[in-house]
């Protein structure tokens, strides 16, 4: 044997006879994509990230995510579809979603029935709703507060002591839809939770730290100047309904949500990271967008960006992706294309040989509480995210070996992530596109803070995300 494989060899067994893990190579060798960056790219990288930092200050809500994205759609020369006669190669459309979700698509040269490449995401993030009869009393009357309901999984006591915005609309009887937003703009008021103090809180100091606050307790501050016959409440009423011309009984019918106002920043002295509420999965959502409005000409696939709503609470409702509102897009453009021939069949065909890329935020490595198993956890900085979640949730092997040549070929970094066995969960909406039986994997981008009212994101990772999704929208 040579000496230096033999000398190899025993240095190995030692390695395992103490316990001490042997790195493997092919792993221990990638680098921050940071250090692989090519002559110019650096640049590129903080270009994109100020854009979509543009974008998370506007796209606070699945809502005014949605009117950004169909403004950028606009710009791109997408038209909404009204008619089966759209449906031609080179055609960029807009199909209907309800104003809460986004469906995009660039048809390709090729029938959708020999297959298609859409990337899905979601556009909601974890936030407080109002309640129906959102004003009330506190404090001995001497304060009106925001009767609340949480939305999506969240540590309650991040949102106190937090400034927080109103967005949303209000519809009326009358036909009228009033947009609302106070708190985003400097002059503007916000709201806030209030704590108590650490010197007068000893009958809380028992409460498990998911309970340092309640679900009840997440009460916003709203009014603090009584009037002389309305007190508090009919003041802060008075002043809402002047406002926005509405009704008290109007905020029954009113989509009002509370998020932090604080505005996306640069983290870090390098200004490497992105620190902003709603990354997830809004960053998702705008490498897709980007993407997709990217695409030069027409492609060989028919190209499709499915943004979708509700899917921190389970993606419910008729613009979640527990609805058939992709299957309902994929219908009226396979009907297009077929005309008076199409058929059950021809929905099932093309939804069978569909390449599908769930894309959604994942949890990274923390640099202070270790809650990851690290060999299998992703790390800020090193790349897009291949997640396998084990028990029959991950793609198959050869849908994933595919998409491994997509990221190869173009030179993107990539990593994995497993959460830590009976540890750590979570999951994407691709579990309802598999129902259809599209071809589908999870994939993702890791966060610090993931759900908490500042997330923070690499630059880089955000930037490769989106050349992934480029490039996925590109193979044959």
């Amino acid at each position: 044997m040579n000496k230096k494989i033999h000398l190899a060899a025993v240095l190995l067994a030692a390695l395992m006879g103490t316990g001490v893990q042997a790195q493997d190579s092919a792993w221990a060798s990638k680098k921050s994509s940071w250090l692989q960056l090519q002559q110019g790219q650096k640049d590129e990288v903080f270009r994109f990230a100020d854009k979509y930092r543009e974008y998370l200050a506007v796209a606070r809500t699945a809502q005014t995510s949605t009117n950004e994205a169909l403004r950028m759609a606009k710009a791109a020369g997408f038209t909404e579809f009204t008619s089966p006669s759209q449906v031609r190669p080179g055609a960029r459309l807009i199909l209907p979603a309800r104003e809460r979700a986004v469906i995009l698509a660039v048809i390709g040269r090729d029938p959708l029935t020999s297959g298609s490449h859409t990337i899905g995401t979601h556009h909601d993030s974890p936030h407080i709703d109002l309640k129906a009869r959102p004003v009330v009393g506190a404090a001995q009357n001497s304060l009106a507060i925001f009767k609340t309901v949480y939305y999506g999984g969240i540590k309650k006591y991040q949102w106190a002591n937090v400034p927080l915005a109103l967005m949303g609309r209000i519809d009326t009887t009358d036909g009228r839809s009033i947009p609302v937003s106070i708190g985003l703009d400097a002059s503007d008021p916000v709201f806030v939770i209030g704590d108590v103090a650490p010197h007068s809180d000893k009958e809380l100091r028992n409460r498990s730290y998911t309970e340092v606050f309640k679900g009840e307790e997440m009460n916003p501050v709203v009014g603090s100047i009584p009037g002389e016959k309305t007190g508090v409440v009919g003041e802060v009423l008075r002043a809402l309904k002047e406002k926005y011309k509405v009704q008290e009984e109007d905020f029954v019918s009113a989509d009002l949500q509370l998020v932090p106002a604080t505005m996306p920043r640069d983290v870090g002295v390098d200004r490497g990271l992105i620190g902003a509420y709603g990354q997830d999965d809004r960053l998702s959502t705008y490498a897709a967008l980007r993407a997709l409005l990217e695409i030069d000409g027409t492609p060989a696939k028919t190209a499709i960006a499915f943004v979708s709503n509700f899917e921190e609470v389970g993606s419910v409702n008729n613009t979640g992706a527990a609805s058939t509102l992709l299957t309902s897009a994929y219908a009226r453009l396979v009907s297009g294309q077929r005309g008076a021939q199409y058929s059950d069949i021809d929905l099932r065909n093309a939804l069978q040989r569909a390449n599908v890329v769930s894309a959604d935020t994942n949890d990274g490595l923390n640099p202070i509480i270790d809650t990851n198993e690290a060999s299998n956890a992703a790390r800020l900085g090193f790349g897009v995210t291949i997640k396998r979640y084990g028990r029959g949730f991950d793609a198959n092997a050869e849908y994933i070996a595919k998409v491994r040549g997509i990221l190869d070929k173009a030179g993107i970094p990539w990593q994995t992530h497993t959460p830590k066995v009976e540890v750590g969960g979570g999951g994407t909406i691709g579990g309802f596109m598999s129902q259809q039986e599209m071809e589908v994997i999870d994939m993702g981008v890791p966060l610090i803070s993931m759900h908490s009212t500042f997330e923070m994101s690499s630059k880089v990772d955000v930037w490769n995300f989106y050349r992934f999704m480029k490039a996925f929208y590109a193979a044959q």
